[in-house]
């Protein structure tokens, strides 16, 4: 007797098929698993065997033989002992076999039949759509699921439950599509930009690298307010369209992290310590999970106090910034994660960081200095758009009663008005490139002339060059301009600080 269940594994973000075929046979008592099992499947045999006799139903005395195809898989985890136990009573003749042909089934058995809650389950739901059947899952992943379900998602709690709807006597219900919480006007309700007192240049850049999508970079003393603008970001950010929120939200599906039905939209705000290993910035592991760069995913990656974090660990950031997407290569898989993340970055100018300061004076020699900035490389730098100092601000500024700092709603609409511009042309400013980046940056002479001067005296690179256009871009479209102008590559080359050398005159004023 062979009965045959559809399940699903879980790679990366992925979630391929897998066959789960029962064959029962005479012989002496026994249950083999072949198909790649790993550990936790191979002991799946002593759950589904306690689950079965704990929930009522017969254990056949036969020799049980499961196979998992494809056969190259690996399979992990608790994930198959759902359809592994449906197998076993559809082969045995306890429940009808024909009721699995239009379902798949994953979930793990608690040794009396209850079902536990797993990782990963929104590429299952959304693989399990796209092969034209159901799934069923436990009842615990029923929120999370609810965000991708279009009524093809059944949740249960306990074995003999999914038994009686199998059977027919008591139908579940599909799990409702969830509905999306109301969101403020910034997508946000996290902190306000009108909190930021002066700081007139850092805001603006601000701005500009949520309208773009640029990688910034905040330098200057310590107290100034570098990391209270870059937690301000994801409220002037729009919210995320349907199929980048879905993108996001299977990412920390399958980091184990609750996925918010009323925050899903919302671009995630990543902010790891500076003592985070590469492998917890870019994911990997014997079993590879996602690391914060692939759940900074569609949002944004902080990384305070920069020069602090291990040189190492900063350089494996240069590939995905440029890709969007993070490659971890096993002897026996490869797996791909999304990473296409927006860099915000803050450091001191120097180690006591009062380098430049008006009132306190710097304690570190110049090779201090120089060897301290020397920890981000050249090739990282030219990554980040913008270089802005966070300059110290005057007591008056600070202390003034009724000032207040323009709203995240008001930057926000700005914003979305420069991002409509940006998907009329079909690619966000940040990733122009080739003729798409030719066609939106095209420049007259003196524009020309002003960039190619530009190139010598600050020693850009071609990419450095490439990310002004881009910036210049951005700022044209938060104007309503058509085409760049001058002032747009004046302001562009401006929020380049740290390329220029020092003793250098700033070449705005060419």
């Amino acid at each position: 007797m062979l009965a045959i269940v559809h399940s699903r594994a879980s790679v990366g973000v992925s979630a391929p098929a897998v066959t789960i075929e029962v064959h029962l046979s005479g012989g002496l008592p026994a249950l083999s698993i072949v198909g790649l099992p790993e550990t936790g499947v191979r002991e799946s045999k002593d759950r589904v065997r306690s689950a079965l006799l704990n929930a009522g139903f017969d254990f056949p005395a036969r020799r049980i033989t499961i196979n998992m195809a494809p056969a190259d898989l690996p399979k992990e985890g608790g994930r198959f002992d759902l359809p592994i136990a449906l197998g076993i009573l559809a082969a045995s003749g306890q429940i009808p076999a024909e009721s699995l042909n239009d379902l798949e089934c994953i979930g793990e058995l608690s040794l009396d039949g209850a079902l536990r809650p797993l990782k990963g389950v929104l590429p299952a739901v959304l693989a399990a759509r796209e092969a034209g059947r159901s799934l069923l899952l436990p009842q615990d992943n029923a929120a999370e699921a609810a965000l991708a379900s279009d009524g093809d998602v059944l949740a249960a709690t306990h074995l003999l439950t999914v038994c009686e709807h199998l059977s027919g006597r008591a139908k579940l219900v599909p799990v409702p599509r969830a509905e999306d919480a109301a969101l403020t006007a910034s997508g946000s309700s996290g902190p306000d930009l009108a909190d930021v007192r002066g700081q007139q240049v850092p805001r603006r850049a601000l701005e500009v690298a949520a309208a773009g999508g640029h990688n910034l970079l905040f330098f200057g003393p310590p107290g100034t307010g570098k990391s209270m603008l870059a937690s301000r970001l994801p409220g002037i950010l729009p919210t995320l369209a349907d199929e980048a929120a879905m993108e996001v939200a299977s990412v920390h599906s399958v980091a184990g992290h609750a996925v918010e039905a009323g925050a899903w939209r919302r671009p995630p705000f990543r902010a790891p310590h500076h003592t985070a290993s590469a492998v917890a910035l870019v994911g990997g592991g014997s079993s590879p999970r996602p690391g914060e760069i692939s759940l900074a995913h569609r949002g944004v990656l902080f990384l305070d106090e920069l020069p602090e974090f291990d040189r190492r660990v900063l350089e494996v950031l240069r590939e995905p910034m440029e890709s969007g997407e993070i490659v971890i290569s096993r002897a026996a898989r490869q797996v791909t994660f999304p990473a296409r993340f927006q860099v915000v970055a803050a450091m001191n100018p120097c180690p006591c960081g009062y380098h430049g300061h008006p009132t306190i004076e710097c304690q570190c020699t110049p090779t201090q200095v120089m060897r301290y900035r020397a920890k981000i490389s050249g090739p990282l730098l030219d990554r980040f758009d913008l270089h802005v100092e966070v300059p110290v601000q005057t007591g008056d500024v600070l202390l003034a009663s009724g000032e207040q700092g323009e709203s995240s709603v008001s930057v926000h609409e700005r914003v979305m008005a420069a991002r409509a511009a940006q998907d009329a042309r079909g690619v966000l400013n940040a990733a122009l490139s080739g003729k798409a980046l030719d066609s939106a940056c095209a420049l007259d002479a003196d524009s020309q002339q002003l960039l190619s001067s530009a190139m010598e005296r600050l020693g850009l690179s071609a990419r450095a060059l490439h990310r002004i256009l881009r910036v210049a871009r951005t700022l044209a479209d938060l104007e309503g301009h058509g085409h760049l102008q001058r002032q747009h590559l004046m302001e562009a080359l401006g929020y380049r600080q740290l390329d220029r050398q020092q003793g250098q005159s700033s070449v705005i004023s060419a």
